[in-house]
């Protein structure tokens, strides 16, 4: 999330004012995506005492190269359209503790506390979950250990380093094609592969690589592991089928197979569906009182950037609702 009078640069982020574990605040906001960002609008308009917890800024839409459905622009790049909500919020002096990861959120009789991996409490009337996701591994051998040297999970950041070069692409959904779109762009020669029989991702995109004559396509196999010493070397693939293995050389593997919900700090708190979701009602409140989750952390359907902040802009309002109604404000 972005505060007033800083960028997104990450070093002027940390001389922003951090929240005070003395303080009982009205909301903690915890995440820094779209959702994160529009609550904290919103929650600031109404004048309630409010702080944000994150580990970074930005969420997944600093993962995305082009934005092709925000309303009032037929197509802007994320990063600018992340300056655009920087814009926005810049006249708000909100506290906020960067670089801090949620380990556990707790309710203590009306209030809650929220704990972070850096040893830090805060108190607050309420809380709004705004966490996201984050990218499933693979779990293969390889996988760990080159992380960062040719293992990575987002085109947007790591495209342009593969430029005429040879990359596998693990998956076979809308975000491994996207991926293989902006390989594509950069000229590098590239090998898809999806664990599942046939692929998922929409047809449009589908044709695009298809018919992309650097692209190979390999459906119904497993990577088994991922080959190399100082960097990736080759992938290693099995046929699910024939049981027939392959090794596929390469210089970089994006994981591209589907997100995990950052709700571990709450799963002995709220109940989550069996993709680990938090479940809400269309008013962002889940089960427990003063306790609310906006953005793609939830069940909300139709995980797009314009739901997210539409979803927290509501829960921002829930809450304010929540707290005149409990006399806290």
């Amino acid at each position: 999330m972005d505060f007033p009078g800083f960028s997104l640069d990450m070093g002027s982020l940390k001389q922003a004012r951090r929240p005070d574990p003395a303080v009982l605040y009205d909301l903690l906001i915890l995440g820094g995506g779209p959702a994160a960002m529009t609550a904290a609008i919103y929650a600031a308009r109404k004048m309630l005492k409010v702080a944000v917890i994150t580990r970074d800024f930005g969420g997944q839409l600093l993962e995305t190269s082009d934005v092709e459905n925000w309303i009032g622009y037929q197509q802007i790049n994320a990063k600018d359209l992340t300056s655009k909500f920087e814009e926005h919020v810049k006249s708000f002096d909100l506290p906020v503790a960067m670089g801090e990861a949620v380990a556990r959120v707790e309710k203590e009789d009306e209030a809650f506390k929220v704990t972070t991996e850096q040893g830090k409490i805060y108190k607050a009337w309420t809380v709004l979950l705004a966490t996201g996701k984050h990218h499933r591994s693979l779990g293969v051998p390889g996988e760990k250990e080159l992380l960062g040297r040719g293992v990575a999970y987002c085109a947007t950041c790591d495209a342009p380093f593969y430029k005429k070069k040879r990359v596998v692409i693990a998956g076979g959904g809308n975000s491994a094609f996207t991926t293989a779109f902006d390989l594509m762009k950069v000229e590098a020669a590239i090998t898809m592969i999806s664990f599942s029989k046939g692929w998922q991702a929409d047809a449009e995109l589908r044709k695009r690589i298809e018919s992309y004559e650097k692209a190979r396509l390999l459906d119904n196999h497993e990577i088994v592991r991922i080959e190399g010493k100082a960097k990736v070397e080759a992938v290693r693939a099995k046929d699910r089928k024939t049981g027939a293995e392959q090794t596929i050389a390469c210089d970089g593997i994006f994981v591209e197979i589907g997100l995990i919900s950052n709700t571990a700090m709450v799963k002995d708190l709220v109940a989550l569906n069996p993709q680990g979701e938090v479940e809400v009602d269309c008013s962002c409140r889940t089960a427990v009182p003063g306790f609310f989750a906006a953005g793609d952390v939830t069940t909300v359907p139709y995980k797009q950037i314009v739901i997210a902040a539409g979803e927290g802009s509501k829960a921002a309002l829930a809450a304010y609702d929540y707290l005149a109604a409990a006399r806290k404000i």
